[in-house]
């Protein structure tokens, strides 16, 4: 990643799908911000323009995927740097979700590793939130059946360092369909 430039990243991130994903390998906290906010561009990018030719169909969701302790809070940090300057990211553990509205589009973070069922959701606030503004999920796997049918998966692994990370992202389509 280190040879990457930001647009040669997002290009990447256009054109990827799930069965030929872009895959980075980051090598600190900073270069794995750095793909959460080009993620972030991408995704503005291409609201601005559905907005601009009225061709909006719903607001994007990013499901995050990947271990205790992989990185996805700093990757939403980056992530959230483009939507929401200057918002004190931190992951929504006990509050479920966290709101940052300073910039265009509203962003919701997500930490769904304390739901266990569709009511945990629901009692959130979950579906009026997806709604009414770009969302990002750690932990989606346990909202399996309850994600939007279109998303942006990415998934964060460990690598053979202690700061070494695989990042796979690429739009997918789940059997949810919320």
């Amino acid at each position: 990643m280190k040879t990457e430039t930001i647009d040669i990243i997002k290009e990447k991130i256009i054109v990827s799908t799930c069965d030929d994903p872009a895959r980075f390998v980051t090598h600190s906290e900073d270069e794995t911000e750095v793909l959460g906010a080009a993620l972030a561009q991408v995704i503005i990018d291409e609201l601005d323009r559905n907005k601009a030719q009225s061709k909006f169909s719903a607001y994007p969701f990013i499901a995050l995927y990947g271990g205790m302790g992989v990185g996805k809070t700093v990757f939403v940090r980056g992530f959230a740097s483009v939507f929401s300057p200057g918002a004190a990211v931190r992951s929504p553990t006990y509050t479920v979700a966290n709101e940052y509205k300073t910039g265009k589009y509203n962003l919701y973070h997500f930490d769904l590793y304390r739901i266990t069922d569709p009511d945990d959701l629901y009692s959130t606030g979950y579906y009026e939130y997806i709604d009414s503004g770009v969302c990002i999920a750690e932990w989606s796997e346990n909202a399996y059946g309850c994600l939007p049918r279109h998303i942006w998966r990415v998934e964060i692994e460990r690598g053979t360092d202690e700061n070494e990370r695989t990042i796979t992202i690429c739009r997918a389509e789940t059997k949810g369909g919320v």
